[in-house]
């Protein structure tokens, strides 16, 4: 077979320049899947164990030793680049919708560019370019998207004609397109070669590598990883690395504390011709057709076409162990419509002879994002797997972000999009991941518009007022499992057109949002937010309160019954997470967090509490259910249904009491709505919540109460100017970025996590500042929409992207909330963010290709301005600060 002769001729290739590897391994059959007699026995003990010899364990290996760790062991179970490594396509494409993947890519590009010259083993890099096609304006809109992000990280990128797609490959039929993107630097590699290469590298820097060795379970003790075993022994260790790609969930499950990697296998096919009667030249551009969900490039001058079936078949869900993937069977009658597909995109190969269809598994995770980072629930257990697809282009890149999370205790970028504690146990369930990954693998090259939702895997979590709030016209979206209101049809709305709704313009429910962000400033609205992560922190003594302290930036020891906004920091003063933290007595604190929050912040928090049985930490999310009552008339509705005094004087803002309403007791009010609106959160026992919820709905008829979703509070919270962590906030955000100075104790003599480095900033001044931007001349209706992720400039120069967005009902305009970076424009370094720097700049939002004017600010606006007024009469310069 084709992709056995390219495997054992890598084989030959990599032990010929690596004779001091050479001497540590036996000889072996190749057909051979069987262990056999090892000379070379493995050691004791190491400080990092690494199972699996693919594209990302070699990565692993190849980069923790570049940053000077040397005692490694790299365990496979078969042989090097045997599994999935071995079939991949070896196309290394920069062109990524989420920014962390793009950065990923073009590392990768780069590191295997230099690779054969730093090692001698030859990896097939060539420099082809790639052209991904549209079929459709809306897959054209797309790709300018990516274009945009590209071009301002200085990879070379444009948008081009059919005619000019025609010009640099001239096989393909360009009927049916109306455009396409060109990126010259993409290149073609040899997947098996790439990453004997890296093992190459790794093993002269000290790295031990033995294959044939099968690890059975990693050994854990006290929560931190102890030691493997495996078919030859055991070794101790300080960490672990699972990158063991298909295997890495049934390796996860088999330790003595299981570690949930949330991936299963596909079939994933691709086509192997004979060369045409005039070869291919192997730089022709590797071709991505999205719309016809197939991909195309040269393969030794025939080519190699694969794709993304609409009908994708999962495989090993009932787990399987076969040591080196097999080519599976051939299935013909599948793989047809994407034949079909190729033979339209590239009609002259009706006459081509076929060499073979190639059948491999391929990891897919439910989000569609691959998996790195370390085990919530095990230390030093890390995890490197579920590649998507795309394995050979993330390879370099995730192997090196990976190092520099062991070494340094954090990586160099914000990789929280591809972080394992983004994931819950619930995502673990094998039926959800089959039934998920049928829905993903097709979602690869489908239309991703902005608000899109996974179908499958729904319902799981769900709050108890679920029914009340569907039968109402709920439509829903899913965050950590949990499902949450979008916004609510009213009667005699047609649902069916709003559902498949999908559109990078103005979207069919902007009224109906607009309705609902109105009833919140002008009347009431309840929004279920049950999803919210809510923690219980409390002690016999003070543990708790010194704890937090200690954890928290913002100072905790206020009287019982306050709320405290407040960050929880990283050593660098960038957020972990930020959360509200409510006093209930002298030694007991509430803690809400994002709904994402509740993995990470757990973690972090258990990883950093003493070990001290006076002090204990519940996780108390699915104990209460979480009403949001926004609105000047949520006073009303609240005071009548518990008789108690609700005014500003006995319920200030920021404020928490345990109150009745209606005829449940126990009920946590807190004067807070995260939208910067009046109103208060109620956090309701479970067993109350319909209860509640009929009492707030009938009482608040008089007051033109209504349900609202999460698309009203995202408009209301983006006016005000209001930061979301997981959207605006990160790992490497600190407070002085954010204009969050006020909940820091610096001035209180306290000491707390992150410290040092805020005091340097307050020092030295920030080199990113969170900055709010109003579009000017951008038309809502005819004109995109920005999103997210848009890039920003500053008097014609690149200086950073949004983070989120929303038009504001009040402002009649679109607000777009972003970071502004200071770039010398000499030398590219950077330089301190100044007010007068953003308040002296001319700003242009990028959406697709296309720069609106925008005016940027500090502040949000006063509420004075924010009533509704013709665009012609608000004049943006005259607001003034809150």
């Amino acid at each position: 077979a084709a992709g056995m002769f390219l495997r054992l001729l890598s084989d030959v290739r990599w032990r010929a320049a690596n004779p001091k590897w050479r001497r540590t391994t036996c000889c072996r059959r190749s057909t051979s899947s069987t262990a056999e007699p090892h000379p070379v026995s493995l050691p004791a003990q190491a400080q990092v164990v690494i199972c699996g010899g693919g594209i990302m364990g070699t990565s692993v290996a190849y980069h923790l030793s570049k940053m000077g760790w040397k005692d490694i062991v790299l365990l496979e179970q078969g042989r090097l680049a045997a599994g999935t490594t071995r079939f991949c396509a070896g196309i290394v494409s920069t062109a990524r919708h989420v920014s962390i993947e793009l950065k990923m890519a073009d590392y990768s590009n780069k590191l295997y560019q230099q690779l054969e010259q730093e090692t001698g083993v030859k990896t097939g890099y060539t420099k082809t370019g790639s052209i991904s096609l549209a079929q459709t304006q809306d897959r054209l809109i797309s790709l300018k998207r990516i274009a945009s992000s590209l071009n301002v990280m200085g990879i070379p990128c444009e948008i081009i004609t059919p005619k000019q797609v025609a010009q640099l490959h001239p096989l393909i039929n360009i009927h049916d397109l109306v455009g396409a993107m060109y990126v010259p630097e993409d290149a073609l590699v040899s997947s098996a070669n790439v990453s004997l290469a890296l093992a190459t590298a790794a093993s002269q820097n000290g790295v031990q590598i033995h294959e044939r060795t099968s690890v059975s379970h990693v050994s854990v003790q006290k929560g931190r990883v102890t030691g493997v075993e495996t078919d030859r022994g055991q070794i101790q260790c300080q960490y672990f690395v699972n990158c063991a790609g298909q295997w890495a969930y049934e390796l996860g499950h088999s330790g003595e504390e299981p570690v949930n990697i949330p991936l299963h296998a596909c079939e994933h096919f691709y086509l192997l011709t004979h060369p045409l009667k005039e070869p291919l030249a192997s730089d022709l551009p590797t071709i991505v057709d999205p719309d016809g969900r197939i991909y195309i490039r040269n393969w030794q001058g025939g080519i190699l076409s694969g794709g993304f079936e609409k009908n994708p078949k999962p495989l090993f869900t009932e787990g399987r162990n076969q040591l080196e993937i097999q080519n599976l069977q051939e299935d013909w009658d599948h793989f047809e419509p994407l034949l079909s597909a190729l033979l339209r995109r590239m009609p002259d190969l009706e006459a081509l002879q076929i060499m073979q269809l190639v059948n491999c598994p391929e990891s897919f995770t439910p989000d569609m994002r691959c998996i790195m980072g370390e085990s919530p629930t095990v230390r030093g257990y890390f995890v490197l797997a579920g590649m998507n697809s795309a394995g050979i282009s993330y390879g370099g890149g995730a192997g090196k972000y990976l190092a520099e999370w062991m070494v340094n205790g954090y990586p160099s970028e914000n990789v929280w999009p591809l972080d394992l504690k983004r994931f819950g146990t619930l995502q673990s369930s094998r039926t959800f991941l089959r039934h998920r990954v049928m829905e993903v693998m097709p979602l690869m090259c489908d239309l991703k518009v902005p608000r899109w939702d996974f179908q499958t895997g729904r319902q799981l979590r769900t709050s108890p007022l679920y029914d009340r709030l569907d039968a109402q016209g709920a439509r829903w979206m899913e965050k950590h499992g949990f499902e949450r209101v979008k916004y609510f049809v009213p009667p005699g709305k047609d649902l069916l057109d709003l559902d498949q709704s999908k559109t990078f313009y103005k979207p069919d429910w902007f009224d109906i949002v607009g309705s609902e962000v109105k009833c919140c400033k002008e009347a009431v609205c309840v929004i279920d937010m049950s999803s919210f992560t809510k923690f219980e922190i409390s002690s016999t003594g003070d543990q708790a309160l010194e704890s937090l302290q200690y954890l928290f930036s913002n100072d905790l020891d206020v009287p019982v019954g306050h709320v405290v906004h407040t960050g929880m920091l990283n050593e660098k003063g960038g957020y972990e997470n930020d959360c509200s933290i409510a006093r209930l007595s002298k030694r007991s604190f509430f803690m809400i967090s994002p709904t994402d929050q509740q993995v990470h912040c757990w973690a972090w928090l258990k990883n950093r509490l003493p070990d001290d049985s006076n002090l204990t930490m519940e996780d108390v999310t699915w104990k209460y259910t979480a009403l949001n009552l926004i609105g000047p008339r949520a006073v009303d509705v609240l005071s009548e249904l518990s008789y108690a005094p609700i005014t500003p004087e006995h319920f200030p803002s920021l404020f928490c009491k345990e109150m009745s309403v209606g005829y449940a007791n126990g009920i946590r009010v807190m004067s807070i709505t995260h939208t910067g609106e009046p109103g208060f959160m109620l956090y309701i026992p479970i067993e109350y919540a319909l209860h509640v919820y009929n009492e707030v709905m009938n009482m608040g008829q008089k007051y033109g109460i209504r349900n609202a979703g999460y698309y009203a509070l995202r408009s209301l919270r983006i006016e005000k100017f209001f930061a979301f962590w997981g959207q605006d906030l990160d790992a490497f955000t600190t407070p002085m970025e954010c204009g969050r100075e006020f909940q820091v104790k610096l001035e209180k003599g306290m000491q707390f996590v992150g410290q040092e480095a805020l005091l340097e900033q307050k020092q030295n001044g920030v080199y990113k500042r969170f900055t709010m931007f109003i579009l000017e001349d951008h038309d809502t209706d005819t004109d995109l929409w920005p999103w997210w992720g848009e890039p920003i400039f500053r008097n014609g120069r690149y200086v950073g992207k949004t983070t989120s967005s929303a038009y504001s009902y009040s402002l009649e305009r679109h607000v777009c909330l972003g970071f502004v970076q200071h770039f010398d424009e000499k030398t590219g370094e950077e330089l301190v963010v100044t007010t007068d720097f953003i308040n002296q700049g001319e700003y242009e939002i990028d959406i697709a290709g296309q720069r609106f004017q925008a005016k940027a600010k500090l502040y949000p606006f006063s509420s004075l301005f924010t009533h509704r007024r013709r665009k012609d009469e608000v004049e943006l310069s005259g607001y003034q600060r809150e």
